[in-house]
């Protein structure tokens, strides 16, 4: 092959990589936005009230997820976590990875999850963005934590689970509505 048609076919290439890129990151903005809602569930032997809030961006090289869980405790103390994840797309169409550290490099990159760490991802079918979270616990069992997004026409419904070595141990439903 001459010089010139393995440049051309390098860069024909290279643009069919960029556009298919493109094209899978903007699967995402139907869903970007700012959603809030709140879910009553049981803390042991009593009943405890959740605000929950998701907030989806489009990111330079995809999206970025963040959420916030605020519990109202008995005695009338708030209780806020809050957690962010960038996702890039992966060569698998719908699927992306996530990017929650920096390698040497700059780059982000995922977690290790045989450092304790979650391996999270997400993707995208329909209506509906999921988020996985893989952990491995010290024992070598696993659980997994899914986080169902579907929107609706109120905003998007909201249904989590979680799992440990494949026995459920909680599941979360709600309506989050569109700010």
């Amino acid at each position: 092959m001459s010089d010139k048609r393995l440049a051309w076919t390098l860069l024909c290439s290279a643009l069919l990589f960029q556009t298919s890129i493109a094209k899978s990151v903007d699967i995402i903005d139907p869903f970007v936005g700012e959603y809030e809602g709140q879910v009553k569930l049981l803390d042991g032997d009593r009943e405890v009230e959740r605000d929950l809030g998701v907030t989806i961006s489009k990111t330079k090289k995809g999206f970025n997820i963040k959420w916030k869980s605020t519990t109202r405790k008995p005695n009338n103390k708030l209780k806020t976590k809050v957690y962010t994840i960038d996702f890039s797309p992966t060569s698998r169409s719908n699927v992306f990875a996530a990017a929650m550290k920096s390698n040497v490099f700059g780059g982000k990159e995922p977690l290790d999850p045989m450092q304790g760490d979650p391996y999270v991802w997400s993707r995208i079918t329909g209506q509906t963005l999921t988020l996985f979270a893989l952990l491995i616990r010290d024992d070598g069992g696993y659980e997994l934590q899914i986080y169902d997004r579907t929107l609706v026409a109120d905003g998007m419904q909201l249904r989590y689970s979680r799992t440990r070595d494949g026995k459920p141990l909680r599941t979360i439903e709600t309506l989050l509505r569109r700010k």
